[in-house]
């Protein structure tokens, strides 16, 4: 999967929208499928368009664990917006997690402009979602 540098790194090199679409595609198509039992009702994530499912773990039990994150979309681009919030939240401290506002990267490389409004909503769900749970982790 990769990381948050390098699709940093390969937004600012591709120029036209129509390629950043197709890299943000190949971003999900490379995401590993997440299993038919963890499709549930519970991971799934409410206010997008799209079915969209997220899974954490804790990696540590201490009082501020290492979250790992596990998505899926049944939609080719929101696949590919799936991992990139992976990249930006996955295997960071619930605290870190918590005090990072994905949407200001995804602004700050042009993401959210481009896409509809749904899908703009849907990142914001995904994002709350896994901020507020890195809260409660982190305040555990």
């Amino acid at each position: 999967m990769a990381t948050l540098e390098q699709i940093i790194d390969d937004f600012a090199f591709l120029d036209d929208w129509e390629d950043r679409y197709r890299y943000v595609i190949e971003l999900g198509k490379a995401l590993p499928e997440l299993a038919e039992d963890k499709r549930t009702p519970e991971n799934k994530v409410l206010g997008c368009a799209s079915q969209v499912w997220l899974v954490s773990h804790e990696e540590d039990g201490g009082a501020d664990p290492v979250l790992t994150f596990e998505g899926d979309s049944d939609a080719h681009i929101v696949r590919g917006l799936v991992a990139i919030v992976l990249a930006v939240y996955s295997g960071r401290h619930a605290s870190e997690i918590a005090g990072t506002d994905a949407i200001q990267i995804f602004d700050s490389i042009g993401l959210v402009e481009h896409l509809s409004s749904q899908r703009a909503n849907g990142l914001r769900s995904m994002v709350k979602r896994i901020r507020q749970e890195a809260h409660l982790k982190a305040a555990a």
